[in-house]
C-alpha cells in the first residue's frame, strides 16, 4: 500500500474501530477482552504500520472514557505489546501467542502502575498494582485463551485483508 492512500487509512480505520468496537462488546466481562489479541495481530501481519490502528483505539477510549490517570497507560502499554509480538512476528505456535497474551495481561497491572508511581511514588504504584492482582489474574487467563482460540483464524482473515487491500481495485 501507498503510504497515506485512502485504501490505507481506510483500513487502519476500520480496524482501530474494530478493536474498540470488539472491547465493548465483551464488555459485560470484566478483564475478558480481544484487545491485546488484536494488537499481536496488526504488529504480526501489518508491521508497524499497524499502529495507526492501535492508536487510534487509544483515541477512541479517550474520546468515550475521558483522560486520567488510569488511562495514560494506553499511551505506552500497547505499544510495548506490540513491539514484543513484531520481535516474535514469525512465531507459528498459538500456544506460543496465546502465552504471550496471558502473560502480557498478568503483567498489565504493573505496566500500569508505573503511571502512579511518577505521580505519586512507589507506595502508590504498588497499592494500585496489588490490590488489582485478582482483575490480572482473570485478565491473563481471559487473553490466553482468546489468543490459544483465535490467533491463527483472524491472522488468516487479516492477511487475506491486507493482500486484498493492496491489489488495485479494478471495476
Amino acid at each position: 500500500m501507498k503510504r497515506g492512500s485512502i485504501r490505507e487509512v481506510a483500513l487502519f480505520a476500520m480496524l482501530g474501530a474494530m478493536i474498540f468496537a470488539a472491547k465493548m462488546a465483551m464488555a459485560q466481562f470484566p478483564n475478558i477482552e480481544p484487545v491485546s489479541l488484536l494488537v499481536m495481530l496488526l504488529a504480526v501481519c501489518f508491521g508497524w504500520k499497524g499502529l495507526y490502528a492501535v492508536y487510534l483505539y487509544v483515541l477512541l477510549e479517550f474520546a468515550v472514557w475521558g483522560i486520567g490517570l488510569w488511562s495514560v497507560c494506553y499511551l505506552y502499554v500497547g505499544l510495548i505489546l506490540f513491539a514484543l509480538a513484531r520481535l516474535l512476528r514469525r512465531m507459528e505456535s498459538p500456544l506460543g501467542w496465546a502465552a504471550l497474551s496471558g502473560c502480557f495481561g498478568l503483567l498489565f497491572g504493573a505496566l500500569c502502575a508505573l503511571v502512579y508511581w511518577v505521580t505519586g511514588g512507589w507506595a502508590a504504584a504498588v497499592s494500585w498494582w496489588v490490590s488489582g492482582i485478582p482483575m490480572d489474574l482473570v485478565h491473563g487467563v481471559g487473553n490466553f485463551a482468546i489468543a490459544l482460540v483465535l490467533f491463527k483464524p483472524l491472522r488468516r482473515w487479516l492477511n487475506m485483508l491486507k493482500t486484498k487491500y493492496e491489489k488495485r481495485w479494478v471495476p
